[in-house]
């Protein structure tokens, strides 16, 4: 395996993402930010060459989220447009489908959503009740998903269904394009306490009717083709959160400098420097765990990097709650100010240990998978 030290090219591509995020800063326009990283080629950096992208990888574009998040302006819709979207349709997706997504995609002009968690089946994947059935070469597809973000921004949907097996009729996963406009396919907000520029939506499929090449890849590739999609989330979810949690860490370091009390910057007591240097250990923990999922990932090992992944999803989560935890207490009163722009990481630090998969559904995984301990369920 690859060495997880970083090559010049992946320095230079921090150092370029990071001079773009600081550009931006906390208080960025998405939609600006969105189309200047897009036209720089940063969206598309693990889409394939042919089709408009930069030809890299997943390790590429977590620099990319990782950057602008430590710069406070992080992307969201960057896990799930290129990342799960794209990836499985370079992947899977049939000729047609690449070049009508692929470079679209790449230069921002059009993004896709991802849907896959329901009201009933949270975490597994194994309980989605969004069945397809054909209607002569169309597909019928019904049900509801729920947590999904960016509907409203986002050109179409990549829906998780299943299907019936016509050889054991046991249902099976497929995926399907759902454009936004589509009949039958409708949107209901969810109130968040969450505040972010990307919105939460309940989605309810109503007999929707798609033509038959809007499934992407192998019908009876069930698993293989959903994890091709999940792995790379969680690898952004981990870049999501360590930047997210280097970009407190940052404001704090830079408070516990200046702020003195008592002759001294409260930075030279050790109550305040230790946790602080704790944090930053596990944040930089958590990104070698990150980038071996990702060169994992990269390279084709699927398994390897669906264990990495899961690991570098948890410590990342878990590094930055800490990480935002310990910068707000460092500020005081000042860490709940507006002003500092910290407290509402406190809830968005939260997401992190939650979705797209819950820190005891990974232990699950590592327990069974890894370990070989008996399952529970």
């Amino acid at each position: 395996m690859p060495t997880t030290l970083e090559s010049e090219e992946h320095k230079a591509l921090r150092a370029a993402v990071s001079a773009l995020g600081n550009r931006h800063g906390r208080t960025y326009d998405r939609e600006a930010l969105w189309s200047e990283a897009a036209k720089l080629g940063y969206l598309g950096v693990n889409l394939p060459e042919e089709y408009g992208g930069g030809g890299g990888g997943i390790a590429e574009l977590s620099i990319v989220l990782e950057e602008l998040g430590a710069a406070g302006c992080p992307l969201l819709m960057m896990v799930v447009s290129p990342a799960i979207c794209g990836t499985v349709i370079a992947r899977f997706g049939t000729e047609e489908q690449k070049r009508e997504w692929l470079p679209a995609l790449a230069d921002g002009s059009r993004t896709m959503a991802f849907g896959i968690t329901e009201p009933d089946a949270g975490s597994n994947s194994h309980r989605i009740t969004t069945t397809a059935r054909r209607d002569g070469t169309d597909w019928l597809l019904t049900g509801r998903k729920v947590f999904i973000s960016g509907v409203d921004i986002a050109d179409a949907t990549l829906i998780v269904g299943r299907t019936a097996d016509a050889r054991t009729g046991n249902l099976k996963p497929c995926l399907f394009i759902v454009p936004r406009d589509a009949e039958g396919f409708q949107r209901r907000q969810i109130d968040m306490e969450l505040n972010a520029a990307e919105k939460q939506f309940e989605l309810t499929l109503d007999d929707v009717r798609l033509p038959a090449d809007a499934l992407v890849g192998d019908e009876d590739a069930g698993l293989l083709q959903l994890f091709a999609g999940l792995n790379p989330e969680r690898i952004m979810t981990a870049a999501f959160a360590i930047g997210m949690g280097r970009y407190a860490l940052a404001q704090a370091v830079a408070y516990a400098r200046e702020r003195t009390v008592w002759k001294a910057p409260i930075g030279a007591h050790q109550a305040i420097a230790h946790p602080l240097a704790q944090a930053h250990i596990e944040l930089e923990l958590a990104r070698l765990m990150m980038q071996k999922a990702a060169y994992a990932y990269d390279a084709g090992d699927d398994v390897g990097a669906g264990e990495a992944a899961n690991m570098a999803k948890y410590a990342a989560g878990e590094a930055c709650v800490k990480a935002v935890d310990q910068a707000v207490h460092t500020l005081g009163g000042n860490g709940l100010t507006r002003e500092f722009g910290l407290a509402s990481l406190i809830t968005a630090a939260r997401v992190s240990r939650i979705a797209p998969v819950s820190r005891e559904m990974i232990l699950n995984y590592v327990s069974h998978q890894t370990l070989g301990l008996p399952k529970s369920y």
